[in-house]
């Protein structure tokens, strides 16, 4: 079993900045990518970034320019830099590691992030 622990998150001003982290530990695995999601509420779970084992990164387009998802293979963590946070970015954010050989997917418990003045 592979657990993923975030931390990171809380309250911050519009235009703010915040970041969040995520390290997985327990049975070893072979990541195919790590990645955040966010769930607002009633909404529905989305992507918000997705960095995978070469590197290449994916954002959602309300996010470009302002996050930044990096990675540390040593660790096996991944990293969300928040930045410009506007109210919209009000959410619970989950940690995803999809991992190969098996194609499992783990979840982080979730942390809240709000933006509010």
């Amino acid at each position: 079993q592979v657990q993923l622990v975030e931390s990171g998150g809380g309250l911050v001003q519009p235009g703010g900045s915040l970041s969040l982290s995520c390290e997985a530990s327990g049975d070893s695995f072979i990541m195919y990518a790590m990645g955040w999601y966010r769930q607002a509420p009633g909404k529905q779970r989305e992507l918000v970034a997705v960095v995978n084992s070469g590197g290449y990164t994916n954002y959602a387009d309300s996010v470009k320019g302002r996050f930044t998802i990096a990675k540390h293979n040593a660790k096996n963590a991944v990293y969300l830099q928040m930045r410009s946070l506007v109210p919209e970015d009000t959410a619970i954010y989950y940690c995803n590691l999809n991992t190969l050989a098996p194609s499992l997917d783990y979840w982080g418990q979730g942390t809240q992030v709000t933006v509010s003045s």
